[in-house]
């Protein structure tokens, strides 16, 4: 009896790189978002990324999280991208409700951690 060979997946270019050791692609956004995260760690701030799926609020910022008592929310942005209108409105909010929000991009993703600690 003969066993059936199933064919082989086809495998999008972009990941053949991923298993053969490599990194996948990504976004400008998703270099900032990574430095920021890699940040955060570093201070142990607590932080997580809002879903804002069917039932969830439009324009919520990319990263909310707190770090010793003080609520932050960070936006990432790629190059020279601005928040959209109701992105900065919520940011706005924030900072009204005495929280704290930046606009993040390659420029300034560094100086995440200096702007945390400098709000204590």
């Amino acid at each position: 009896m003969t066993r059936y060979q199933f064919p082989k997946k086809r495998r999008s270019p972009r990941y053949l790189n991923a298993s053969a050791g490599g990194s996948v692609a990504s976004t400008p956004e998703v270099k900032v978002k990574r430095r920021v995260v890699e940040q955060l760690k570093e201070l142990g701030a607590y932080y997580f990324y809002p879903v804002t799926g069917g039932y969830g609020s439009s324009g919520v910022p990319d990263i909310v999280g707190c770090f010793h008592g003080k609520f932050f929310a960070i936006e990432c942005k790629a190059g020279s991208n601005k928040p959209t209108p109701l992105q900065q409105k919520n940011l706005d909010s924030i900072e009204n409700a005495l929280g704290a929000a930046i606009v993040v991009n390659e420029v300034n993703m560094n100086e995440v951690k200096t702007w945390l600690t400098n709000l204590l």
